[in-house]
């Protein structure tokens, strides 16, 4: 029987909807770098589903790459980002925002999740220690939505964090690669126009939602970067073919599309949480997102690694934690075969 695959939520192509769209600009000619028609249309669906009408909007192609360009030109040389020790830029990223400058200034994190009081700590010791001038200094917070853990936070625990960014003078991104997870969710009360006026900046994640590429960076404020398109090219990051990633927003944005796409991933999770819970199976950190992460012995997790692939996240001792990550595009069969298999 063919193997199932359960290791990520971006080993699909894309949606019917975008390849459909795609398809359509056969032998159609536009114009390059983000000024076609299309990326217009886009940039304003982003406004107005983030409520940010005079935001600026900019479509980079993966989230490593915008994570890295984001930070780098919204802190100067001197700067680093507080982000919890889980977190993607700390964990996950190579060492990509070391690589363009900037100190991650890690605090401990549990369940993926840093707390408003943290990052004050964090700030404050900072100006408290009189050596600080050969310090790097803090200038952002960086959270995801959800985070590395699937965990999601409230919009209660959004605004507190949003608070004391703007009462300590730090930036507040959120990188929002798995968002549609996240607005899909049981219980989750952020929207994106929550992101919209609580943060400086942030990103509506594609990749992992169903596109075939590409992430969405908002900037509520305009010219909150100045000189963003100029940076972005200076790093390599431009899309000369800008239409690419910009139509598939405009289709994911459109219609509810992107929402639903999110709950499917969601809601298969939530069956195979159900299941595991029935069966007596550990879950290392509880959530309500398309990401599952259970504690499994390294020989089961031998055994299952023949008929269906996981993803590894971490051992302990003569355990191992997976990661079962459901999609956009996970159907019921291939969750009912992963359930007879566990």
């Amino acid at each position: 029987m063919e193997k199932l695959y359960f290791a990520s939520d971006y080993m699909e192509t894309g949606t019917p909807e975008i390849l459909e769209r795609l398809s359509a600009l056969k032998g159609k000619k536009l114009t390059g770098y983000g000024s076609d028609e299309i990326s217009e249309s886009a940039r304003n669906r982003v406004r107005a589903a983030a409520g940010v009408p005079e935001g600026d909007v900019f479509f980079l192609s993966g989230g490593t790459q915008t994570n890295a360009v984001v930070i780098d030109t919204m802190l100067r040389p001197y700067e680093g980002v507080i982000a919890a020790h889980t977190g993607h830029v700390s964990a996950h990223e190579a060492g990509a925002i070391e690589h363009g400058g900037h100190k991650v200034l890690e605090i401990p994190a549990v369940d993926g999740k840093i707390r408003a009081e943290q990052i004050a700590e964090t700030a404050d010791a900072y100006w408290k220690d009189e050596n600080h001038d050969h310090l790097v200094m803090p200038a952002m917070v960086y959270i995801s939505q959800p985070t590395e853990w699937g965990t999601l936070y409230s919009l209660k625990e959004l605004e507190d964090i949003s608070r004391v960014c703007r009462e300590k003078g730090l930036a507040l991104y959120v990188d929002g690669a798995r968002l549609a997870y996240g607005l899909g969710a049981e219980g989750n009360d952020v929207t994106l126009p929550d992101l919209g006026r609580l943060c400086d900046a942030f990103y509506i994640g594609g990749t992992k939602c169903g596109a075939l590429l590409g992430e969405a960076v908002v900037f509520p404020k305009k010219d909150r970067v100045p000189h963003f398109f100029t940076m972005v090219k200076q790093h390599g990051a431009l899309l000369a073919k800008g239409w690419i990633a910009a139509i598939q927003f405009d289709t994911l944005l459109s219609g509810g599309l992107y929402e639903k796409l999110g709950r499917n991933g969601d809601r298969q999770a939530d069956r195979i949480r159900k299941v595991l819970d029935e069966k007596g199976y550990h879950q290392h950190v509880r959530n309500s997102t398309n990401q599952i992460f259970i504690t499994l012995t390294k020989e089961k997790a031998k055994e299952l690694s023949g008929k269906v692939e996981l993803g590894f996240w971490e051992n302990k001792g003569n355990q191992v934690v997976m990661r079962i990550a459901t999609s956009w595009a996970t159907t019921d069969e291939e969750v009912d075969r992963l359930l007879e298999m566990l």
